[in-house]
């Protein structure tokens, strides 16, 4: 089976073609024959050994990639989709070892799967499962009500585009950062008020709101430097693991995606909002499979809008 991965942690040039065991396909299991995969920033931690020690798998090769997209190719006992073998799916995708979405092959839980929505190309819906489900984590977790006032900060990223436009799609005031030339694209995705991004942010964000805001979703991973934004009492959500200082009353989610690549439906409702125009599926570029270490070098170098996306 072929995959892109690593046989030692290091640097974009790392990456390279590999041969990996098929793998079987269980009960409640499906196999999705892959022809797209998204490069997101996460990946570039599974290639340089950052998330190794936490990897059960303790061996090479490591594969990354956590969304795809392609063809249904075999159901598992017990699997009730409502779809067919030979449907288009997009999955999200939980590595460890040389399970990873950069295979032209991959097995998984029948709960982390969803047809692509209409009119999408593979290439498009493999940007949404992993962002997407991390962004609607963001949000039901922080649980604001319409009217209230959510920042975003990397609000031009993939998460944080997503994040603003889900939250204006459920009636949230939206203020967004962004660099000066990223401002038309991130009040083009819906956001009621743009600051300019940076590590002062969380000034620029009192200014507007002298009380704070009610909520935070920090796709910047600024962390500390963001929590001034919030109000007493408000909630942050943080994608790298980040719980806060303690110091004040805020309610922290640290959202991690794999406590939604099985969450039922949630996907799916996903594509559902890209069909209803809720969503905006973003490619930046698409390359070869075998120039993933090219990807990673242009996802690194910065200003990438819209994810590489690498096909097989």
């Amino acid at each position: 089976m072929r995959a892109v991965g690593v046989t030692e942690f290091g640097g974009p040039e790392a990456l390279h073609l590999v041969d990996v065991p098929a793998e079987p396909v269980g009960p409640g299991q499906v196999r999705v024959q892959v022809s797209a995969a998204t490069v997101n920033p996460t990946d570039t931690y599974s290639r340089n050994g950052t998330y190794a020690q936490r990897d059960p798998v303790k061996e090479f090769p490591y594969v990354p990639g956590m969304d795809v997209a392609g063809v249904l190719a075999e159901v598992g006992e017990g699997v009730q989709l409502g779809i067919e073998v030979g449907e288009r799916v997009m999955g999200v995708v939980v590595p460890t070892g040389a399970h990873g979405g950069y295979r032209e092959d991959v097995v998984l839980p029948a709960a982390s799967v969803a047809r692509v929505p209409a009119g999408t190309s593979d290439v498009e819906a493999s940007t949404l499962p992993m962002n997407g489900l991390t962004a609607r984590m963001a949000l039901d977790a922080m649980a604001l009500t319409p009217g209230q006032v959510l920042a975003v900060t990397g609000a031009a990223g993939a998460f944080g585009g997503y994040v603003v436009q889900l939250a204006k799609a459920e009636g949230l005031t939206v203020v967004a950062d962004a660099k000066a030339e990223d401002e038309e694209l991130v009040r083009g995705l819906g956001a009621d008020v743009v600051v300019r991004r940076g590590d002062d942010v969380a000034d620029r964000i009192r200014e507007q709101y002298p009380d704070g805001v009610d909520g935070l979703a920090d796709g910047a991973v600024q962390d500390a430097a963001v929590l001034p934004a919030v109000k007493d009492g408000g909630a942050l959500a943080t994608v790298r693991g980040y719980r806060g200082d303690g110091q004040r009353d805020l309610r922290v989610f640290p959202v991690m995606v794999r406590d939604y690549s099985e969450e039922p439906g949630k996907l799916d409702g996903l594509r559902e909002q890209v069909e209803a125009g809720v969503l905006t599926l973003r490619v930046a570029q698409t390359l070869p499979a075998a120039d993933a270490a090219e990807a990673h070098r242009r996802l690194e170098a910065g200003g990438v809008r819209g994810r590489l996306v690498l096909t097989f």
